[in-house]
Formats: C-alpha cells, sequence, structure tokens
C-alpha cells in the first residue's frame, strides 16, 4: 500500500475563527482525520467548549498559540507604546518619527494630572515643545538642502523623500513621549492574554485602558482564551516594594556624593561577560557537527588553532546569512545611557533581555549638530530645558506621569543582556549607514567592546567604516 501523500495547505481565517483554527491544531495529536476535516466538524461553541476544557482547565496554553490576531492600536503615546511592545513574541509595526511629522495637539495628557494644578502648565508645555519642533523643520531642512543637493534628473518627491530623515532625525529630539502614534501588533493568543494581563497590572492608567480595551475587542475573536486576562497581583505588588527599596538606596548613595543626578562619565559599560566565551562557542560548534561530548569538544578546543576554528565558523557569512545558533552560548551585559530616540530603535530587539529605567530629565540631554549648524540651538536648549524644569515638578508627584512630558533628546539608562548571535542582529542592522545616527553611535560601541574581548569571533562582523567618535564628533553638538 502506497504511503499517503505529503500535502500542505492553509487553513484560512476566512473560513473559520482563530479558536477554531486553534482547536483544529490541537486535536490531531489524538485524532487520524486530516486537518480540513477535524476543522470542518467543529462549530464555534465546541471550540470554546474546548479551550474552556484544555486551555483554561488544564492549563495546556500552547493550543491558544495558533489562534492569531491582528490588532490596530490608534492615537496611544509613545510612553504606553514601550508598555505595548515589550512582548517578546509579538510582531509590531509603529508609525515612524523618522518619515512623519508631528501636528501641535497629537500629544496625550494623562488621567494621573485631571485636576492637578500642574495639568495646565503640562498642556502649554507639550504644546511648546510641538510648536518648537514645527519651528525647526524649515531651517534644519535648509541646511539639509545644502549639505544634500538635488540630483541631476531627480524628482522633487524623490529628493524629498532622500533628504527626509536626514532633518527629521534631529528635529525629532523635540518630541515628548505624550506624541500619539500608531501600530500594527500581530500575536497569537497565548502572548496577548500573558500581554492583557501586563498591560492591564501596569502603573499608568493609559496602559491599564488599553489593556482593558483590547481585552475587550480580542473577546470579539478569541472569548475564550482572553476571558481571564485579569490583573496580577504579584505584578503590581513587587513593583511597589522593589520601588520603594531602590528609592531609599538612591537617597543612601545621595548622601555619599554617588546620587543619580547628571550624566554618568561613560555611557557605554561591558558589566559582564564570559572570558572563555569564545572557546565555548567554538566548543558548542564542534559539538552540533560531531558525536564528543561536550567537555571532550571543550577539550578540542583548547589544543586547536582557535583563530581557524573562528574562521571556519564565521568566515563564510554573506552580508544576509544569520550565523549558527551556536553563537548563542555565550553572552554580554551592558550598562547603557543613550537618548530616548536611540531608545526607541533598541527596544525594537526584544530577543535581548531589557531592563530599562523609566524617562528622565536627571541625565541631561543630546544636541544634535545640524539643530545648531542651523542656528536653532539656542530655541531648542530653551525648549528642552523647560520640559526638564516641569518633569522635575511632576516627578515630585508622580514619577511615572513624569515621563510624558520628557523629550526624545533626553538620555534615558538601561541594562541589556544578549548572547553573540544577538549582537550580530542588532550590531550589523543598526550600525548600517541608513540607521539613525544616535542607534549608530550605540551599535559601534557595542561591537567595539565585544570585539575588544572577543576579537576573533566579534571581527566578522560587517560593519560600515565609521566609528562611534566619528559618530558623536559629526552628528552631536
Amino acid at each position: 500500500m502506497p504511503a499517503p501523500k505529503r500535502e500542505i495547505y492553509l487553513l484560512s481565517p476566512k473560513q473559520h475563527s482563530p479558536e477554531t483554527i486553534a482547536v483544529a491544531f490541537a486535536k490531531t495529536s489524538r485524532s487520524p482525520e486530516s486537518f480540513r476535516e477535524i476543522a470542518a466538524e467543529l462549530s464555534d461553541e465546541q471550540s470554546a467548549q474546548f479551550h474552556e476544557k484544555w486551555v483554561v482547565g488544564y492549563g495546556h496554553a500552547s493550543v491558544a498559540e495558533h489562534a492569531v490576531l491582528h490588532l490596530a492600536i490608534e492615537n496611544a503615546s509613545r510612553l504606553a507604546m514601550e508598555a505595548i511592545e515589550s512582548n517578546r513574541l509579538a510582531s509590531y509595526t509603529e508609525k515612524s518619527t523618522r518619515y512623519q511629522k508631528w501636528d501641535f495637539d497629537n500629544f496625550h495628557t494623562p488621567a494621573e494630572l485631571e485636576g492637578h494644578p500642574l495639568r495646565e502648565e503640562y498642556v502649554a508645555t507639550c504644546r511648546m515643545l510641538f510648536q518648537t519642533y514645527q519651528a525647526s523643520l524649515a531651517p534644519v531642512r535648509n541646511l539639509v538642502e545644502k549639505q544634500s543637493p538635488r540630483r541631476e534628473n531627480e524628482s522633487e518627491e524623490a529628493w524629498d523623500r532622500r533628504i527626509r530623515s536626514q532633518y527629521v532625525d534631529s528635529c525629532r529630539f523635540l518630541l515628548p513621549a505624550a506624541s500619539l502614534a500608531n501600530v500594527g501588533m500581530t500575536a497569537n493568543g497565548r502572548v496577548l492574554e500573558n500581554a492583557i494581563r501586563k498591560w492591564r497590572s501596569h502603573g499608568l492608567a493609559e496602559v491599564r485602558e488599553i489593556g482593558e480595551t483590547v481585552k475587550q475587542v480580542a473577546q470579539g475573536e478569541i472569548p475564550t482564551l482572553v476571558k481571564y486576562a485579569e490583573p496580577v497581583k504579584y505584578l503590581v505588588e513587587t513593583g511597589k516594594e522593589l520601588g520603594k527599596i531602590s528609592k531609599q538606596g538612591n537617597r543612601e548613595k545621595s548622601t555619599h556624593g554617588e546620587g543619580q543626578t547628571g550624566k554618568p562619565s561613560d555611557w557605554c559599560t561591558l558589566v559582564d561577560y564570559a572570558p572563555d566565551g569564545e572557546r565555548k562557542v567554538l566548543a558548542a560548534a564542534l559539538y552540533r557537527f560531531g558525536n564528543m561530548s561536550y567537555p571532550q569538544a571543550l577539550e578540542t578546543v583548547n589544543s586547536a588553532d582557535t583563530e581557524s576554528l573562528a574562521d571556519t565558523l564565521l568566515s563564510r557569512l554573506g552580508r544576509f546569512d544569520v550565523p549558527l545558533r551556536e553563537l548563542e552560548h555565550t553572552c554580554y551585559t551592558f550598562d547603557l545611557l543613550m537618548d530616548q530616540g536611540a531608545y526607541a530603535e533598541f527596544k525594537r530587539h526584544r530577543m535581548m533581555t531589557q531592563t530599562p529605567q523609566i524617562q528622565t530629565a536627571a541625565f541631561g540631554y543630546a544636541t544634535p549638530r545640524r539643530i545648531v549648524e542651523a542656528g536653532f540651538g539656542e530655541e531648542y536648549r530653551r525648549a528642552m530645558d523647560a520640559a526638564g524644569a516641569l518633569w522635575q515638578k511632576l516627578h515630585e508627584f508622580n514619577p511615572l506621569a513624569a515621563q510624558y512630558v520628557v523629550p526624545n533628546g533626553f538620555h534615558r539608562r538601561m541594562l541589556a543582556t544578549f548572547n553573540l548571535r544577538e549582537a550580530y542582529a542588532f550590531c550589523q542592522l543598526r550600525a548600517a549607514s541608513n540607521a539613525h545616527f544616535s542607534i549608530r553611535k550605540i551599535a559601534q560601541r557595542v561591537a567595539e567592546e565585544i570585539r575588544r574581548v572577543h576579537p576573533q569571533l566579534g571581527k566578522f562582523m560587517k560593519l560600515p567604516d565609521e566609528t562611534w567618535q566619528g559618530v558623536e564628533e559629526e552628528y552631536f553638538g
């Protein structure tokens, strides 16, 4: 008797609900029928009963991963976007501050300021930041036009596209975290339920409201899978307690002259890595393609020409190739300080473990060189200083709500841990010539640190012929 014919086809969401598709896939573990036959026998009511029993009742949450939703979230603040986009296994596409421009009233006013005496000053300051942003566009564009003149036979539209990010890249430093944005989010039911639980446990009212609304919207498609997405006491209470301890620690350090005010002397510190990381990666690669134990693989590496081994492992990498997963066997932890605009790019690398501190004006702000060269430096500094002064007042009332008024140009501290494979992905993408100059500086510095401690494996990163010092000198005032 011939073997069954291989078949590959879609279970289309045009024909079946997301919950039904999830059940159809789940049932294949015990049913000999084809997926088409299983799906054809299911109703939405039967699918809901299945999920209530197996996903909710018995905790078989992986079944929910087959139900996928595409959410459109519009006019949420960039501060809220950080919470929305904090889910590692979801996919996002967000309105860009590099290619679009903002109007005067495109900002969120937090519910925390309702009835507060600082609310009026907050609204006025946000409007001032947007007005200053709008006013900066023309002079900085004029400067960029002189630096990048229109090419022969280049249309006006093509020229505008080519130079737009160049001048907007500098002007966007003025946009506050309150700026409104849109994001498209794709996530499976399991990820979405966890996201909603996190959002509904958040310290900001805006994020909690988004969590409640997303739950209502999602229940239209996957009513059972997000039915019990409630706030998580663990997240709420643990955050409060750790915040108190950290605040006390800050006060104690301040009495010894080591407080959190002012910009630290170094903005990129490699605080942890494995000195024998290269040997671990090379041993793992030999382990994969042989049949020796890991200690034997390490012993082989110790007696081998490691430079030649590293060359064998990585020298064939093409521009768009992804290194073998064995590079994940060594990790790096960086303590970083970057402007908020750079962090907006950095946070997209969700395979990393990222621990950002809340947005603050305590570490000062960066000044783009083009802002100064365009003769707009005084207006820029006046706007940034006003935002910083209001942040100080708001911080005394509510540190979380105070974040809304902090513009992109202010520095922010974060801890990031990632493996060498992710380092390749981050450094090569974010050091590219078309990336924003703020994140290019970060990528070049991270690559430099990795090459310093792991030169044999780090040297194969394909980065432009640019240094972080060069980026700093060319783009920052």
